[in-house]
């Protein structure tokens, strides 16, 4: 084999206590930083006003957003944003696919620490069924974020008040919000604290903190599907 050919080497260290204990404190270091990010991915996204597939809703909007917000982190950030990466760590054995983030902040030190977020649409205030099952069975089962003690989801609302969603999302979940107010009321988003149940022997993190955003597009419908006949 010649000299100058490189050679891959494959391998994945261990996600043992330590390297857990250090990707969240690299991750709670910049979670403030991730949570602006979001939102002012979002604004630029409003200055952009890119066609979106009413066809595949959710999907066509996380694609953009992740686009938008990429625009706005700083070049020299230990992270990027990525659409669509994958969680290996909580993946079932062969031939079983991995779970899939929406879009998740990833450390450029090493891609399996990531903050991952979750994107559902919200017809209402009121819809709340899909949002509600992220948080509890992939989230809190540590199927989600495994590497992580905070995550993020993101609520695409297309009709109704921001805050009435967050109000009927604290009382579905029974928890009361970290944050009385928003700090800034252009910027719905609440947080709340959950205990994780930690699979037997993983050392991923118990407590767990969840950030939620209330992403305005009013004006947006699902395509309804029209049947063959």
């Amino acid at each position: 084999m010649s000299a100058d050919v490189f050679v891959w080497g494959s391998w994945t260290p261990a996600a043992d206590e330590n390297f857990v204990d250090l990707a969240c404190r690299w991750i709670g270091a910049a979670e403030a930083a991730f949570t602006d990010l979001v939102w002012s991915g979002f604004e630029r996204l409003k200055q952009v006003a890119p066609p979106i597939d009413v066809r595949d809703l959710e999907r066509s909007i996380t694609q953009v957003l992740a686009a938008a917000i990429d625009d706005v982190v700083p070049g020299e950030a230990p992270y990027y944003v990525q659409h669509g990466p994958y969680e290996r760590e909580t993946m079932l054995a062969a031939p079983a696919q991995p779970p899939a983030y929406d879009l998740a902040f990833v450390m450029r030190a090493d891609p399996r620490a990531m903050w991952p977020a979750e994107a559902k649409i919200l017809a209402t205030p009121k819809a709340l069924a899909d949002y509600l099952a992220d948080v509890n069975d992939q989230y809190l089962s540590c199927r989600y974020a495994p590497f992580s003690a905070s995550g993020a989801m993101l609520g695409y609302l297309l009709s109704g008040e921001a805050e009435e969603a967050l109000a009927n999302i604290g009382e579905r979940l029974g928890v009361a919000f970290t944050e009385g107010m928003p700090i800034d009321p252009s910027r719905p988003h609440r947080s709340s604290w959950h205990d994780r149940s930690v699979p037997a022997g993983k050392p991923y993190a118990a407590r767990f903190r969840c950030h939620h955003f209330m992403l305005g597009f009013h004006g947006l419908t699902r395509a309804r599907a029209v049947r063959a006949d």
